[in-house]
């Protein structure tokens, strides 16, 4: 088995991350914040003890603006409902995804203005166009930190600029990129950085949180009980309490701050080294085989650990079918939650299949995907009821799509 979708979800977890979220639930099991007696302190320790990391790694003096959230989608609908309101403007690009457009889409019916600077074929961006765009008094500039399907890394300490030139607060999605790239907020320069926890952070799933500003306001998405100020009604107005309110998920976040102690070990450099190496030596491999094109930028330095591609002749869906039934290798096909960014790159409404490399997969895996696309793209050309596809793992086995028999 060959997976290759760190770009939805890491795997595996790196073993002290299991270990963790095994130890919060035997010995660590109180509710944080919300007792005095032992076990509620451990819970509450570990909680911080994971803000703490977080803060080190992405260079944000005051751990306390880091408010955690069950993912990056929880996170960036408390950012554009926390900003924006009826009459205002907000710019994003044609590469997001749908945990900023579908809230952006809500917002417009609201009376929020919504207006999308259209990003280049390989998802770069003219920061020309963002300036024009801004110029007219924007309040918010959303924008991803990566895109999940070109791979594209946008200059997002350019846009920051832009947008504090403007009068405009950033907000960024780095969901494909916390954990994969070094992220520095000071230096970058944004306003609000929303994360996931279960991607390049090597957590669990149902965690994440964003990162906000100190002088940046945000209206809350969810009041309740947070453990503190109980004396009153109304929700605490002070960081992170005003955005956590209920439960926290401590188990996820004791196996989070697991995750990125990890990270940190290993060196947030070399896994962007690692995971970049592996996305060019696939590219380069399969850039030789007529009939399969590569989507995103030539350079790269201009992209993160995601290739998207498609075989001529041929749908995403069945060559994901075929990767996965014929060579144990595990992709995401279709529209990746992002129709807007393959309108971008002109793949919608197939979409394409997209590969996430990650730290654990190896040049030797690289190989064999590319082998397998090669395989893939000469049964797609010939399209023969007799055509076979052989491997190790295929001989003396046959797979059905469609009327031909593999």
């Amino acid at each position: 088995m060959i997976y290759l979708d760190n770009a939805a979800t890491s795997w595996p977890k790196p073993p002290p991350v299991a270990a963790a979220v095994q130890e919060q639930l035997t010995t660590a099991g109180g509710n944080p914040g919300r007792s005095g007696h032992r076990l509620s302190i451990a819970a509450a320790r570990l909680v911080e003890e994971t803000r703490e990391a977080l803060a080190r790694l992405f260079h944000v003096d005051d751990p306390g603006r880091i408010a955690f959230a069950p993912n990056a989608t929880h996170a960036l609908n408390v950012a554009l409902y926390g900003l924006l309101g009826p009459g205002d403007r907000v710019i994003t690009t044609s590469l997001e995804h749908n945990s900023v457009m579908r809230p952006l889409r809500h917002l417009e019916t609201l009376g929020v203005h919504v207006e999308s600077v259209r990003c280049e074929p390989d998802g770069s961006i003219d920061l020309g166009k963002v300036a024009d765009a801004l110029a007219p008094g924007a309040r918010v500039l959303v924008t991803t930190h990566a895109s999940n399907v070109a791979g594209t890394i946008l200059p997002v300490r350019e846009l920051a600029a832009l947008a504090r030139a403007h009068g405009a607060r950033s907000v960024v999605d780095a969901a494909q990129t916390a954990g994969t790239m070094p992220i520095d907020v000071e230096a970058l320069g944004v306003d609000v950085l929303a994360f996931t926890g279960h991607k390049g952070l090597f957590g669990p799933t149902g965690t994440g949180g964003l990162y906000v500003r100190e002088e940046v306001e945000l209206r809350p998405l969810v009041r309740g009980g947070t453990g503190s100020d109980s004396a009153h009604e109304v929700q605490p107005e002070f960081m992170p309490d005003v955005f956590e309110s209920g439960t926290l998920n401590v188990a996820g976040i004791a196996g989070l701050g697991a995750g990125v102690r990890f990270l940190m070990d290993v060196g947030i450099e070399a896994v962007q080294a690692h995971e970049r190496g592996l996305a060019t030596r696939f590219i380069e491999g399969v850039r030789a085989i007529p009939g399969v094109s590569v989507y995103g930028p030539a350079d790269s330095e201009s992209r993160c650990g995601i290739v998207s591609f498609n075989v001529g002749g041929t749908s995403p869906s069945e060559v994901g079918l075929l990767l996965d039934d014929s060579f144990g290798i595990m992709a995401r096909t279709g529209l990746h939650c992002a129709p807007a960014a393959h309108r971008t790159l002109g793949t919608f409404p197939a979409g394409a299949v997209r590969f996430g490399f990650g730290w654990f997969n190896t040049s030797a895996e690289v190989d064999a995907a590319v082998e397998a696309v090669r395989q893939i793209t000469a049964w797609a050309d010939q399209r023969t009821p007799n055509a076979q596809l052989r491997n190790s793992q295929t001989e003396g086995r046959s797979l059905r799509v469609g009327s031909w028999e593999l």
